[in-house]
């Protein structure tokens, strides 16, 4: 048998004890597992930044094709608002809407709205103006509150 010098018996046979030596354990990492995950780690911190620089590129070229899109949407609705300003009777209906223009021969129309007018006319407490804030409506609410309580 080829066992090593430091584990053979001794002289002494009939007694039974044998002296062993401790056997080196073998390393969870070796040079080579070391070397490789370096190199592993430098092309991962090396490709970081180009992979950075290239999403935010796709980023952007999405949002630039987003706007180009609704541009493209804008140019297209005022095109067709300009088809509609040369036609003569789209013209002739906004003149009339906007300018209160009249044919030859009409007679204008114009309605204003006016309630203190009409109030008056009809013999009533014109109505109050209607408050625009929160404290200006519930100061009008006690006033109101306070005419109509007898004293």
């Amino acid at each position: 048998m080829n066992r090593p010098t430091a584990s053979r018996r001794t002289g002494n046979a009939g007694r039974g004890a044998t002296k062993r030596t401790v056997a080196p354990r073998p390393r969870a990492l070796t040079g080579r597992a070391m070397v490789l995950i370096v190199v592993f780690l430098a092309l991962a911190l090396a490709y970081t930044y180009p992979l950075r620089v290239y999403l935010a590129q796709e980023s952007q070229i999405a949002q630039l094709e987003a706007d180009q899109a609704a541009q493209r949407e804008l140019i297209a609705q005022k095109a067709q608002e300009l088809q509609k300003w040369k036609d003569p009777e789209y013209l002739r209906a906004q003149a009339r809407e906007t300018l209160f223009y009249v044919r030859p021969g009409e007679t204008p129309l114009l309605v204003l709205n006016d309630p203190a007018g009409a109030a008056a006319e009809a013999g009533q407490k014109s109505p109050a103006a209607a408050p625009d804030r929160w404290y200006d409506t519930l100061w009008s609410s006690v006033r109101a509150a306070d005419a109509e309580s007898p004293n």
